[in-house]
């Protein structure tokens, strides 16, 4: 191929990618439940092979794997929805202890010879506008969640789709058994990735709500999702979802108490990060800081909030798809966190 046939081909290849973006874009309110659907019906796909090697009844199984489900979900949708109610309730109060507070740590930072005043730390920082901006995009997740019944049926659709599917892909790839294993393989990797991914997160979630809820700062419950979300999101995610925790710990309860907080997500997150997550997931599935970064401003512009939720476990698809495809592995290699490529 010419340098020239090269050329053109990276520009339609790019011309067909911001298509199918600008696609997506506009059928969001489509594709967002049916997205949530397939990563809660890949979530529940190993509970229901477990129940069905029991000799559980297929649809016995699905009805007990998506009754839990719906049940947690449930449950903690109503406590998140009742704290984020009281939550914007208190915003006028939070921003009067806001001041007071940080008047305080002024007077002590003056005492040191500095002259700084309130005025001017409020012209950079807003606590009612970033506790604000939290409220609303667990408000955005929530409004998709709003189509609960659409998605409990594509996830009930769905697994018993993939009962079938082994079977169906068989005989559909009967004369490319290479085609076949490598989708397998992609498909068993993505499963392990997003089951072990939900399950580490949830175990964020449950320590930093039990941290929270042991310091005394209002709606543990709220910033324990947060963190269970925001984990999926490497690197940046944990900073995320500290910093409105932080400055909640520090206008109800001080600075000592803010620093305490700070010190909970950052523990919690060293050990679930560092030394439980690698353990089980194993290494080969980092992306770059660049491509997390990117990741979330392209899947927040198409899906909104849901999109920077599914951010990360949608370009880590992508990167395990393009490492199943020997001629897009190169693709892999670039968006990987390392660069020797060893693993690969």
């Amino acid at each position: 191929m010419t340098e020239q046939h090269k050329g053109i081909h990276w520009l339609v290849g790019f011309a067909a990618f911001v298509i199918i973006i600008a696609a997506l874009k506009e059928a969001s309110q489509i594709v967002v439940p049916f997205m949530l659907s397939v990563f809660i019906a890949i979530i529940c796909a190993p509970a229901m092979s477990s129940l069905r090697r029991r000799k559980v009844p297929t649809w016995l199984a699905i009805v007990l794997v998506v009754f839990v489900i719906l049940t947690g979900v449930s449950s903690v949708a109503l406590l998140v929805g009742a704290s984020l109610d009281e939550f914007s309730n208190q915003l006028p109060d939070y921003k009067q202890r806001f001041a007071e507070e940080t008047s305080n740590v002024i007077k002590v930072i003056n005492s040191f010879g500095l002259h700084i005043s309130y005025d001017q730390i409020k012209g950079y920082v807003d606590p009612s506008a970033l506790m604000q901006m939290v409220a609303s995009t667990l408000r955005g997740i929530g409004g998709a969640l709003t189509n609960l019944i659409l998605v409990v049926m594509i996830v009930i659709f769905i697994l018993f789709e993939a009962v079938e599917l082994p079977k169906k892909l068989s005989l559909a790839f009967s004369d490319a058994s290479q085609s076949l294993d490598r989708f397998e393989s992609f498909i068993k990797s993505v499963n392990r990735y997003l089951v072990i991914k939900t399950l580490v997160s949830v175990l964020t979630g449950v320590l930093i709500t039990c941290w929270m809820w042991v310091l005394g700062v209002d709606f543990p419950v709220l910033w324990g999702v947060c963190a269970f979300l925001l984990n999926f999101v490497p690197n940046i995610g944990s900073i995320i979802a500290a910093v409105p925790a932080v400055l909640l710990a520090f206008v109800q309860l001080g600075g000592l108490s803010a620093g305490l907080t700070g010190m909970g997500f950052l523990v919690v997150n060293l050990i679930v990060g560092n030394v439980i997550e690698p353990r089980y997931m194993g290494k080969g599935l980092g992306l770059s800081t660049l491509v997390v970064f990117l990741s979330l401003l392209l899947w927040g512009w198409v899906f909104g909030p849901v999109g920077m939720l599914l951010s990360i476990p949608l370009t880590i698809i992508m990167k395990l798809a393009f490492e199943a495809n020997p001629k897009m592995h190169w693709l892999a290699v670039m968006i990987d966190s390392e660069s020797d490529g060893s693993k690969h």
